[in-house]
Order: C-alpha cells, then structure tokens, then sequence
C-alpha cells in the first residue's frame, strides 16, 4: 500500500460533482497495514513482518507505470490520470474498462453499508485477496483485468487467470503473489534500492497509509474490488444507456469521499480504457481519404500529443530505473570539496525544524529526528 500521486478533490459549484486537483507527492505506509488491516476482514495463515520480505517493492502511482506494466503483461490498454467523472471528459476514454481509486485509508472506511453496497460472496469473476505489502497496485491492475471479457492478454497472464480459477479470494491472492514473473514485472519500475535502514532502530514515525480499489462493471451491475475486504462489494446494478456504469460509479466514489472528515479529502483516479491511439490513427486515414482536412488536422495534432506523452512516460520510465546514488555520492563530494556541505547540511536542518513545526501548528505527529 503506497501513495504517489495526492489529488484533492473538490465540489463544482457549476456540475454539482466533485471533481479532481492533483498535485504529486510520494509518501510511505506503515509496513504492518496489510497485516493489521486484512485480519480484521479474513485470517491470514502467514503475513511478512516487513515490507522488503514478500520480494514486492515500492512503486509508484503513475499512469506510466501502470501503462508500462500493461505492455509487459501484453495487454493493449492504457492508463490515464482522471480529473473528472463528468461524461465530456469520460467520452474520449471509451471504451472505458475499470476505474482505479486510491484513497487515504480510515479504519472503519469503506465498509459496504457507507457507499450503499453488499458484500457477494457468490462473485463469479476473478478477485484476489492482498497478502503482501507493496503489491496493492499491481493486484488492483489484475483484479480489473481478470473481469474484462475477451480481453487479449500475453500467455504467462492467461495461465496465471486459468490456474487460480475456482480459488477462494486468499487462496487466489497468494498464489498470484507467489509469481516470480508477476514481481519481477512489478518490481521492473520500481526505484533501485541502494540504501537500507533496517538494523538501525530508527523510531518509528506514524505514516498516512493510502489503498488502492477497483470499480468495474460485470454482470450488469457496477463491482467494488478491494483486496482487502473478504469480498467484492456489489453497488447494484446501471443502466446501459446514457453515461452507462460509470454514472452509478460516480455516485458511489462520491459518497465514498464524503464520509471523510475535511482535510483528509486526498485521493488519485485512475482510467483504466483502449489504447486510444489506433482509433485515432484510423481517423486520421479516414478525414485525409474524405478531403476533410479540417478533421484532419485536429485529429493529427491529437495523435502528436498522444505520442509526446508516451516519449514522456518512457523518460520518466527510465529515470525510475536508474540508480542516482553514484550521482548523489558525487555531488555531496563536491559540495564538501567546495567547503559547502556544512552549509547546506544546516540548511536542510532549519527546513526540517521548520516543518516539524509547521506540523506541530496544525496538530499533525510531527515526531521526527532532526538530524
């Protein structure tokens, strides 16, 4: 369980929905959640004491990643940042297969009876249980595509969706976590990990623990999937005209969001659709063989900022990859050769003692070393 991405959501005075301000932060969990948190819904025979044991490492929760790893697992979908639920910004996604909500969790929230859902213990689809820290993203991501029909997807990913078939909801949880490809595929964008602080009996500091769930349509009606919870959560069913799941989908993220007291309102949406550009591709032969060239040119200019988006994500994709720490190691060499490092040393202190009470003013846990 890791957050990446903080968005605040706020009301539209115009539309009368909440709707999505991001700004990007990074921030860790406490590497006990999973365990505290899932033996309230079902036991678990065996849990990780820390979260570098399991093999799942920290990710973050970026489009690109997610995009990234659907490529790996050879499936032709993509993932988009969502700043709105409203039906103009959802008709450029269509078809739009699963919604990813990452949310600050509450003990106590989320329960099926706040959002108007049930519990189905009979859920036919596929859904896994989390039972390691560090993999809630990359089971969110399963727990949509398993339930997608007909949905292409490369062997490994088959063979694991075939195997677990008929598995209950733990059962199936561990026996996805247990793939060495499916880590290894996880852990393929997560940052290097040079520096490690077990063995120094740092305290402990208390942390914002955030989760990831998954809203999809099946069977007709609009699903909940959170691996946390003993069962998917059933929030009735959508009608297939007009703005179809995703309306009943909104009403209860929303709902979702105003149980929160005012302050913790941080979330992240993701859309998980069809790669859009194909379509925009065939748009384009089309509007160029008809002699629209009005359409064509709007449609071109789509298909370049579509492209320099992805040449983005994979920059952004191999800075994740690379280890900084021989550059770090160089520059604090130079600013101690510099006679700086003292200075900036200092620097970094009086931030920090600036922000401890800075926390302290707002009555946050502002219990941290300052050296």
């Amino acid at each position: 369980m890791r957050v990446w991405n903080h968005v605040i959501w706020a009301l539209n005075a115009h539309t009368g929905h909440f709707e999505l301000r991001a700004f990007p932060t990074f921030s860790n969990s406490s590497s006990d959640f999973v365990k505290r948190n899932t033996q309230s819904h079902f036991p678990l025979s065996k849990m990780s004491g820390s979260d570098d044991s399991s093999g799942w490492q920290l990710t973050e929760s970026d489009p690109s990643v997610f995009t990234e790893l659907l490529k790996t697992l050879q499936v032709p979908l993509v993932v988009d940042d969502l700043y709105s639920l409203e039906p103009s910004v959802l008709s450029h996604l269509k078809p739009l297969h699963a919604l990813i909500f990452l949310f600050k969790w509450l003990p106590g929230a989320g329960e099926p009876e706040s959002t108007g859902g049930e519990y189905d213990a009979d859920f036919p689809g596929f859904f896994a249980n989390q039972v390691v820290n560090n993999a809630c993203a990359t089971l969110a991501v399963l727990n949509a595509l398993g339930n997608i029909e007909s949905l292409p997807m490369g062997q490994p990913l088959t063979d694991l969706i075939s195997f677990t078939a008929g598995m209950d909801p733990q059962t199936r949880g561990m026996a996805v976590t247990s793939a060495d490809w499916l880590r290894e595929a996880h852990n393929a964008l997560s940052p290097p990990s040079t520096i490690s602080l077990d063995g120094l009996n740092l305290p402990k500091t208390s942390e914002d623990v955030y989760h990831f769930v998954v809203y999809l349509p099946f069977t007709g009606a609009v699903y909940e999937l959170d691996g946390l919870k003993r069962a998917p959560i059933r929030h009735g069913p959508y009608e297939e005209n007009g703005e179809g799941w995703t309306k009943r989908a909104r009403e209860v993220i929303e709902a979702r969001i105003a149980t929160y007291p005012p302050g913790a309102l941080e979330f992240s949406l993701l859309a998980l659709h069809d790669d859009t550009l194909p379509r925009l591709e065939q748009q384009l032969a089309e509007s160029e063989a008809s002699g629209d060239q009005l359409t064509a040119a709007e449609v071109s200019q789509q298909i370049a900022n579509e492209k320099s988006k992805r040449q983005r994500w994979a920059f952004e994709n191999s800075l994740r990859r690379h280890n900084h720490f021989g550059l770090i190691h160089a520059l604090l060499l130079a600013l101690a050769k510099g006679g700086q490092l003292e200075a900036a040393a200092e620097g970094a202190r009086s931030k920090m003692r600036q922000r401890i009470a800075e926390r302290r003013e707002k009555g946050e846990d502002a219990q941290m070393e300052e050296d």
